[in-house]
């Protein structure tokens, strides 16, 4: 028996069909949202003058932090299996993953 399963993303603020799961954080929360490409817009352009103004930090997530280690290990650099991660190496993850 075969099957299809498909998701739809819907714009959390109007219903319409969204086109991206936009990712953000404020005040140490991180938080998501899924918009169609008119939301998404002004979202961002909501935030670009404290965006362009602000500087990037090293702080990570939880759920982050393995695939931080495994890229850093891949590309020389030495971490541990645990504990904090140096801003070095956050950093060049972050270089090396803008979207993120």
């Amino acid at each position: 028996m075969a099957r299809k399963v498909e998701i739809t993303l819907i714009d959390d603020l109007d219903g319409s069909t969204a086109t991206d799961t936009v990712h953000f954080g404020l005040d140490g929360s991180h938080y998501e949202i899924d918009l169609g490409e008119d939301n998404a817009r002004k979202l961002r352009a909501a935030l670009a003058p404290y965006i362009s103004q602000a500087r990037r930090s090293t702080a990570y997530s939880a759920s982050e932090a393995p695939a931080i280690r495994a890229w850093a290990a891949e590309n020389g650099f030495k971490v541990s299996e645990r504990g904090r991660l140096h801003s070095e190496v956050i950093d060049a993850y972050r270089e090396a993953h803008p979207e993120s």
